[in-house]
């Protein structure tokens, strides 16, 4: 009996375990961007560099009972999916052809950033209420891929 985890599982327990760096308030979220069985960069969602965490000032979306998944603007964390790919451009590493693993399904803002990225495929496993992404990556012709833990 073979008890390895497939490339996908690998990779989304990765992404599980970078969410722990999140210093969000409402969801942790992490991002793993993979090309080739590698690991090109991670991400998770938190302030800007040098910018106070809402750890520590609070969330202003929970202050002014904001929805989950609208009013993106209002939020100051860098989401997951953009600081890896942000990561990438850094240090000069091409996302081009790569898979996305995150714990939640990207937004439409990330859902851009992922299209024009060139990244392929998309594997999340938390839904979120922005149906508007999942239309986006469709009609770009990126592979979309709910992960169910088995």
């Amino acid at each position: 009996m073979d008890n390895r985890p497939t490339l996908d599982e690998y990779f989304m327990e990765i992404a599980k375990v970078v969410a722990k760096r999140s210093t969000c308030l409402r969801n942790n979220v992490g991002a793993v961007i993979v090309r080739d069985k590698r690991i090109l960069s991670t991400g998770y969602n938190g302030a800007p560099r040098d910018m106070e965490h809402c750890l520590e000032i609070g969330c202003i979306r929970d202050q002014q009972n904001i929805a989950s998944g609208t009013r993106h603007e209002l939020c100051r964390a860098v989401h997951a999916e953009q600081n890896a790919i942000i990561q990438s451009a850094l240090h000069g590493v091409s996302v081009e052809g790569a898979t996305l693993y995150c714990t939640h399904q990207p937004c439409i803002l990330c859902a851009k950033m992922i299209i024009n990225s060139k990244i392929k495929r998309v594997v999340y496993s938390n839904n979120y209420p922005d149906d508007e992404a999942i239309n986006f990556f469709e009609k770009a012709g990126v592979k979309i891929d709910f992960f169910k833990p088995g």
